[in-house]
């Protein structure tokens, strides 16, 4: 009897590790908030009113494809995540899990979001999907080696996923679609240089160059960092201005933005990791907040 439920905890034990291994292999927990923009892009399309399963269809789709996206991103980096403390622990530098084996996670996932897009939504939004998935596995990650571009390249399939969801709730590309994506591709600039800022020591060791011009946390960085945070206070009234959402997501937006601001102006200021911290944090409540606004006030 001992023996058995030793043998069955053990068991147990082994799922639960396996679980975490695949969570941490494609980030759950960072595509959560990426496929939840989706989600606000699809229900923000005129006349598409909440369907839980058509919700849950689409959050299924967009986790699989964002899921094979960073499982290519870290079959790609598995080398240099050993260098870095905050990467040697993962299932791959760490050897727990198989390169070929995390080859199979990323083709079966991204096989079977797309599918997902094509056959529950259309053709479209599995070919943005698809180009999200390419762009990002295939192109920014080892971009990252090679100059601060990569930050520009990265921002094109971070910021994709509200105009697949807009894609698949019209099945077209238009202006409204073009307003979300210019909302979270411009996030994407002061958000990513303030994580780059905190892990600075780590991305240097590992040979990534993500900062602007000279690769250095400084003023210079902070000031692009502060340009961007400004060009999202127009940006973020623009989905009002275009009819999709009301004035007081426009408010809202005005109010996040300036918060926004001020967190990259303290970073120009103090120069320095805490305010970077900040600026990071500032960053994931500026995105939730205005998405929630847009969703309860859709137009």
């Amino acid at each position: 009897m001992l023996q058995e439920n030793s043998i069955k905890l053990s068991s147990s034990y082994a799922v639960a590790s396996k679980v975490k291994d695949y969570s941490q292999l494609m980030k759950f927990n960072l595509t959560f908030m990426v496929v939840f923009s989706s989600v606000v892009g699809y229900l923000l399309v005129p006349g598409v009113e909440f369907n839980l399963v058509k919700v849950l269809l689409l959050f299924a789709g967009g986790l699989l494809v964002s899921g094979s996206a960073n499982t290519i991103n870290q079959i790609w980096e598995k080398n240099t995540d050993k260098l870095m403390a905050r990467t040697a622990p993962r299932p791959l530098p760490s050897g727990r899990m198989t390169e070929g084996e995390a080859i199979g996670i990323a083709v079966i996932t991204g096989l079977a979001g797309t599918f997902i897009m094509a056959y529950c939504f259309n053709w479209l939004s599995a070919v943005l999907s698809l180009a999200s998935l390419i762009i990002y596995g295939f192109v920014y990650t080892p971009w990252k080696k090679w100059n601060s571009l990569a930050v520009l390249v990265g921002a094109i399939p971070g910021a994709l996923p509200p105009l697949i969801g807009w894609a698949a709730g019209s099945n077209s590309i238009s202006e409204d679609g073009w307003s979300l994506f210019a909302i979270q591709f411009l996030w994407q600039f002061p958000h990513f240089w303030a994580i780059a800022w905190i892990a600075h020591k780590d991305y240097t060791r590992a040979g990534f160059k993500l900062l602007p011009a000279n690769g250095e946390p400084n003023r210079f960085t902070a000031l692009q960092a502060a340009t961007y945070a400004l060009l999202l206070i127009p940006a973020g009234v623009a989905p009002y201005l275009l009819k999709i959402t009301g004035g007081i997501s426009a408010i809202v937006a005005i109010l996040a933005g300036l918060f926004f601001l001020y967190r990259a102006i303290n970073l120009y200021r103090k120069n320095d990791v805490p305010a970077a911290r900040k600026l990071m944090f500032g960053s994931y409540i500026y995105l939730t907040v205005i998405q929630l606004a847009q969703l309860l006030d859709k137009v």
